[in-house]
């Protein structure tokens, strides 16, 4: 089983889990390597940091910044490349850790 679907299945199950994310699209607010706790919520906001899947592919920490009724909510990177509208959100960031530091989001 892969992380995206460990994760997606402790969310599920127990409505937390953690996944350690890797890239720089996020910089500077999550550091490639960051340990991210995410949890399972019944509302997500702009701004939210989320796991969720978008055409298809799973997004591991990516921000919410526009939502609709209709469409759902846009997914795009801290650096304005937008993946593309989803309805399907899994949990959102809650906390960061990076060597040894944590940090709480939003």
């Amino acid at each position: 089983m892969n992380k995206y679907l460990r994760l997606k299945e402790e969310l599920e199950l127990i409505g937390s889990g953690k996944m350690k994310c890797f890239g720089n699209s996020m910089l500077p607010i999550l550091k490639s390597g960051s340990l991210l706790t995410f949890t399972k919520s019944e509302i997500y906001e702009i701004g939210d940091i989320v796991f969720c899947k978008v055409r298809g592919r799973f997004i591991d920490a990516h921000k919410i910044v526009k939502t609709d009724k209709n469409k759902g909510y846009l997914i795009a990177n801290n650096h304005g490349y937008e993946n593309g509208w989803t309805k399907i959100i899994f949990g959102k960031a809650i906390a960061c850790e990076y060597q040894n530091r944590l940090k709480e989001l939003k």
